[in-house]
């Protein structure tokens, strides 16, 4: 008795789980501070210490969000391949200890790009789009004393991000429907480059027109709620259980900070 394959699980970003939760209810600019920290202390010293972590906070924000398992992308065969396939050409580059140190300078970022990863999706799962755009004007206020456009970035980096889900959905069913349209069997290698690069232009054609529709129909959204004032604004501040957040994150990345400096350092 065969079983069938279950269908891979695709990457799901910019869309929040649903539920209730304290990190769901944390204000979108201490999420964003907090990953912008953590990425600053990666970048000077991603160390194993820091990575363990950056990964132990991500995994206890995910099991408090209550982020299921499925929320989580199918690995593709083709990624283990190439997993195997670094690590084994790494490993030949021998280095301390025991001519291993090219395999775990090899691990240690992969390790660093999974975290990374992890905490960006975090931010993804628990955060709604529309309060991105009122954080970036809030934290970048400052800017704004060199005559720069803040509220002008964050409403486009807040259509970008409402859009960019959108569109995903519509390149899939359009290109769905192109495999659904019947085609002739080409009978030569040149043939078979033309019908793809007349599919390639087709696609891109509907592409930019089904770009180009729900473009005008944000605008005309956009323009009946008030205009792109209303995007940039937000009553939201931090609280309390903000600062509580903020702090934990800062004791947890110091204590790893000055392990990786002092005791690791010496050995």
């Amino acid at each position: 008795m065969s079983t069938a394959n279950p269908a891979p699980r695709p990457v799901v970003l910019l869309r929040p789980v649903p539920g209730e939760s304290v990190v769901h209810r944390l204000w979108a600019g201490t999420k964003l501070t907090i990953v912008f920290a953590i990425s600053v202390l990666l970048t000077f010293y991603p160390g194993w210490v820091p990575i363990g972590a950056v990964a132990l906070v991500v995994f206890t924000a995910a099991r408090i969000a209550r982020i299921p398992r499925g929320a989580l992308p199918s690995m593709p065969r083709w990624l283990w391949v190439l997993l195997v396939v670094g690590g084994a050409t790494a490993a030949m580059a021998g280095g301390d200890p025991v001519g291993l140190g090219g395999l775990l300078n090899f691990l240690r970022i992969t390790a660093l790009s999974i975290v990374l990863l992890g905490l960006g999706a975090m931010v993804s799962w628990t955060t709604n789009v529309a309060e991105i755009a009122p954080v970036v004007a809030t934290l970048c206020r400052p800017l704004k004393l060199v005559r720069i456009p803040v509220d002008d970035w964050a409403v486009a980096l807040a259509l970008a991000l409402r859009a960019f889900p959108m569109l995903i959905d519509e390149f899939r069913v359009l290109y769905a429907a192109r495999r659904l349209r019947p085609r002739p069997r080409p009978r030569s290698r040149r043939e078979r480059r033309q019908r793809w690069a007349r599919e390639a232009i087709d696609l891109l054609a509907a592409a930019f027109t089904v770009t180009l529709r729900r473009a005008d129909e944000m605008g005309d959204a956009i323009t009946a709620r008030g205009g792109v004032g209303q995007i940039s604004a937000s009553p939201a501040k931090a609280r309390l259980r903000d600062v509580l957040a903020l702090t934990v994150v800062a004791a947890v990345c110091g204590a790893a900070l000055a392990l990786e400096l002092t005791v690791l350092s010496t050995t």
